[in-house]
C-alpha cells in the first residue's frame, strides 16, 4: 500500500519559498538557498534523495506549482521528479492544448480527497508524493498525509511561503529518522492519528 509523502526542503524560519515567487523565479526571492545541497550532494544527500525518487508513483501537487514549473525552462516535458503521473489539485485546468505534458498531468478539480485517491491508484504499490505547501497542507488537515519529510536548511527567509501555516493543529509527529549531511539535516516524521 502506498504512502502519501510531503517532501520539501525548508528554512529554519519554516519557508519551502522565498516571497515573490514567479516563473521567473520559481523559488522567490532568497529561496534558491533551500536548494543549493541538490547542487553539491554528499553520499548521504545523493541517497535520501535517491530514495526519494526511486519511490514515488505519482504526485499530487497544487497549480501554483505547475504554472511556475512547467515546461520549458521548470521541469521540462515531466513532473518534479520526472515523468510519473502527477495530479494538479486547481479550480481551473487549462485548456488541453496548453498542456505542457498531457501523458504526465492531469488536472483535478474536485478535491484534495479525489486527487489523492487517483494519485494512489496510478502509484500501485509506490509512493505518492505531495509537492506544494498549500498541497501538504490540504492534505494533512485531511487526514490523507502519512509522512513529512523535511530537509532543513540552514537560513532564516524571514518570509515566503511557509510549509506549516494554516495547519489544523496540533497535529502529532514522530521522528523516524534523521540524516546530517554537510549542508543541510533530514528528517523524516510519521503522522500520528
Amino acid at each position: 500500500m502506498s504512502n502519501v509523502i510531503s517532501g520539501m526542503s525548508m528554512s529554519l524560519d519554516g519557508f519551502v519559498t522565498g516571497p515573490a515567487d514567479t516563473r521567473a523565479n520559481p523559488l522567490g526571492l532568497g529561496g534558491e538557498r533551500l536548494h543549493r545541497w541538490l547542487c553539491d550532494m554528499t553520499e548521504a544527500d545523493e541517497q535520501v534523495l535517491g530514495d526519494m525518487v526511486r519511490n514515488v508513483g505519482a504526485v499530487v501537487m497544487g497549480r501554483h506549482s505547475y504554472d511556475v514549473c512547467e515546461g520549458e525552462g521548470g521541469w521540462g516535458d515531466g513532473g518534479p521528479v520526472g515523468k510519473v503521473p502527477c495530479f494538479v489539485l486547481t479550480h481551473r485546468p487549462p485548456d488541453p492544448g496548453d498542456v505542457v505534458a498531457p501523458d504526465v498531468f492531469t488536472f483535478v478539480t474536485d478535491g484534495i480527497e479525489a486527487a489523492v485517491r487517483r494519485a494512489k491508484a496510478a502509484a500501485g504499490a509506490l509512493d505518492v508524493g505531495v509537492h506544494g505547501a498549500s498541497v501538504a497542507r490540504q492534505a494533512l488537515n485531511a487526514g490523507l498525509l502519512d509522512e513529512i519529510h523535511t530537509t532543513l536548511v540552514p537560513v532564516l527567509l524571514g518570509s515566503g511561503k511557509r510549509l506549516f501555516d494554516g495547519v489544523d493543529g496540533p497535529v502529532e509527529l514522530r521522528r523516524t529518522w534523521s540524516v546530517q549531511s554537510a549542508d543541510v539535516t533530514h528528517l523524516r516524521f510519521v503522522v500520528l492519528r
